[in-house]
């Protein structure tokens, strides 16, 4: 069939008659538009939903809920269910919803197990997702030009403007008395505005375009909405090309008028203006108006408190109602107190969907989860999480990064909206590691002294990784004949770490010139070394040990039971079951004897034993508790006394007396008597030689006798 095309213009009325083509929009296929006018389709329907949501309503407030509580919400009474959400917000949050979706587990803590729900993350646009066609079932956009449009170009600069609207084109009868067709567009939504709420969810960016010198950016946010701008300069992310925003704008504004969401990432500078990374732009009328319900997503389940919470304003089986109005067909009807609904010619029952689901404290009555999963059949926008891509106005083709968040629409006319979801970055918590070093046993013998004895003067090294700058070390234990040390030395690590993702959190300036400090994570770990202590050349290194603090290798109580074998890396195999791997975190306080290992000849040999408490506290715990460092005050909890040494512990230089005592006379000491005695008898020998002449001359003259 010829269908000739649809030339739309728009012209512009000016004094004296003037009427310029300000553009015109050339719609050269109408195909997509035909239809059957006798067919009640969803699309045409659901042209009156601004009707109905514009529409007057009584709002019924139910003080008293009747209904029974689930068996997990029994479980709970109010101090319980308070004390235990002020727990669960420490281990599982909206990020641990967000990184069990995108399965990086780790992260997520306990929240899968908890039975919680999942979000869909789109790897594209909304509106590139074939499911919900662009979001332009409800009308099209046509871009209006000014001149002659190129094909090729998508972003053709003669685009003046939009045209939204809608066609249908269906064949009428050449007979004159047949009726004519159902006239189509009998429901329009009202001219006037509608005065919405709206509010920006930011998640993240990913691979953002570099405009520093050091190859990175200091991005932040900037939102464009009718003549409404937030900018978010303050929150800017230092030295990231992929920053985690977790920010949350919420905007009153009016559709149509105010449809167009520009949302732009700029880079901070100081000195200099700040310069645009990318924008992208939303059109909020379509998400209203689309029949998919992309305005505020399905979450999996109904939630009436926690973390998953609804927010939308309609409960969902008042959606539900509304959905079946709009597709014409009978209102739905719950049985069995909720636990089955009819609608849409079948019948649905919870059982059906939460046959293997995990009921927790949270979620909220029968028929309304149910009404949930009905909805989420229909194919409704989910709750999602949409990654968008950053365009420049240079460089229009090119990406200039990515942008993950989501938008919600709710429209006043209905209400107040449910609490918004807090997607506030991860704030770490305040965690102090103390370790006293005890005593040492088995280290290698490194040195030999003056006097040729095997000898080791040894200390000990710590620190966690990402904070070298805070190494700590014990006093030396001078000349230690057997490889024994004893310290009783606190050493006293503050950290930030983050309980949800079993993480530390790291700040510091990658430069000394440097302007702001560049966060980044490391697993909670201490590095324990043993080392041979020399004043006059580099100390020598003697051996290592690496401890996950979340997964602590089995330690001894002696030193006799302590070996190599605890270690996987050096056996190759797991720990012993029968000494399982511990937290830490859980365990509090832990006191026992670790190995150190050493790299000799491509293999791992024993290089001496430490015997250590390791003690996990709270920022609070910390304040109740203080300890100092080494032995200095407060010296408590517990109380270090200066560690029982052998006299032969000592350094040669600033203790001649013992020098002389323990290395030269323990050394040489018969040598010494045997000196002694040789120059008593040589003294005799020398004494006798030098009074013989004149006794044997006194005995010849004798001149005593007259």
């Amino acid at each position: 069939m010829y269908t000739p095309p649809i030339v739309i213009k728009v012209i512009d009325h000016r004094p004296f008659g003037r009427k310029p083509v300000v553009g015109q929009c050339t719609i050269d296929s109408l195909e997509e538009f035909r239809c059957d006018p006798y067919v009640t389709k969803a699309e045409v329907a659901m042209s009156s939903k601004v009707a109905l949501m514009s529409a007057p309503r009584d709002v019924i407030i139910d003080i008293e809920d009747r209904r029974p509580l689930l068996e997990a919400q029994r479980d709970f009474g109010v101090k319980d269910a308070a004390s235990h959400a002020e727990k669960e917000k420490e281990s599982v949050d909206w990020w641990s919803k967000f990184y069990s979706s995108i399965g990086e587990h780790e992260r997520c803590g306990p929240y899968l197990q908890k039975g919680y729900d999942t979000i869909k993350v789109y790897e594209e646009e909304l509106e590139k997702v074939p499911d919900f066609q662009g979001l332009n079932d409800f009308c099209k956009t046509f871009k209006l030009q000014r001149g002659k449009a190129d094909d090729d170009d998508d972003e053709d600069p003669t685009v003046v403007g939009e045209f939204k609207g809608s066609f249908r084109m269906y064949a009428l009868s050449d007979d004159p008395g047949v009726p004519a067709p159902p006239r189509q567009f009998r429901e329009l939504p009202d001219s006037g505005p509608q005065e919405t709420v709206v509010r920006i969810y930011i998640v993240r960016g990913i691979d953002l375009q570099p405009k520093d010198n050091n190859g990175k950016c200091d991005p932040y946010i900037k939102i464009a909405l009718g003549k409404k701008t937030i900018e978010d300069r303050d929150n800017y992310k230092p030295n990231t090309l992929n920053p985690t925003f977790g920010r949350m704008f919420e905007i009153t504004c009016f559709l149509p008028q105010d449809k167009d969401l520009k949302i732009s990432v700029y880079d901070y500078d100081m000195l200099s203006s700040d310069e645009k990374v990318g924008e992208t732009v939303i059109d909020l009328e379509n998400r209203f108006l689309s029949r998919f319900g992309s305005y505020c997503g399905l979450p999996q389940s109904y939630c009436v408190s926690g973390i998953n919470q609804w927010r939308d304003q309609l409960k969902p089986m008042k959606v539900l109602e509304n959905l079946a109005r709009l597709k014409g067909c009978r209102p739905p009807v719950t049985s069995d107190n909720g636990n089955t609904i009819a609608f849409g010619g079948r019948e649905y029952s919870l059982s059906d969907f939460e046959t293997n689901k995990v009921i927790h404290q949270h979620l909220g009555p029968a028929d309304e989860r149910l009404a949930l999963h009905v909805l989420r059949t229909q194919g409704l926008v989910p709750e999602h999480v949409e990654t968008r891509t950053l365009y420049s106005s240079f460089q229009p083709t090119l990406s200039q990064g990515k942008l993950q968040m989501w938008v919600d629409v709710f429209p006043k006319s209905l209400g107040l909206p449910g609490p918004p979801f807090d997607i506030s970055p991860r704030k770490p918590k305040k965690y102090f590691l103390r370790v006293v070093i005890w005593n040492t046993s088995e280290v290698i013998l490194d040195e030999t002294s003056i006097t040729g004895e095997r000898m080791s003067d040894i200390y000990v090294k710590g620190w966690m990784p990402g904070m070298e700058e805070d190494k700590q070390k014990t006093d030396v234990h001078y000349r230690s004949l057997d490889g024994d040390g004893n310290f009783n030395w606190r050493l006293v690590y503050h950290f930030d770490y983050l309980p949800a993702e079993q993480l530390c959190l790291v700040s510091k300036k990658e430069h000394f010139w440097s302007l702001d400090k560049t966060e980044f994570r490391t697993p909670p770990k201490l590095i324990v070394q043993i080392w041979d202590n020399d004043k006059f050349s580099l100390d020598d290194y003697l051996g290592t040990l690496e401890l996950d603090l979340h997964h602590l290798i089995p330690h001894s109580k002696t030193p006799e039971k302590c070996s190599l074998k605890v270690i996987p890396e050096v056996t190759g195999s797991v720990p012993h079951k029968g000494h399982p791997s511990t937290s830490l975190f859980e365990q509090k306080s832990v006191r026992g004897w670790w190995p150190c290992v050493r790299e000799e000849d491509g293999k791992k040999v024993l290089a001496g034993k430490v015997e250590m408490t390791l003690e996990i506290l709270g920022e609070k715990e910390a304040d109740e508790r203080p300890a100092g460092k080494g032995r200095e005050e407060p010296n408590m909890n517990p109380k270090l006394d200066p560690p029982n040494r052998p006299e032969t512990s000592f350094f040669w230089f600033t203790n001649p007396c013992k020098t002389m005592k323990f290395i030269v006379w323990r050394r040489f000491k018969w040598i010494f008597i045997g000196i002694i005695i040789l120059l008593i008898v040589l003294l005799f020998v020398g004494i006798f030689l030098y009074s013989l002449p004149n006794y044997i001359s006194m005995k010849i003259v004798n001149p005593f006798h007259s």
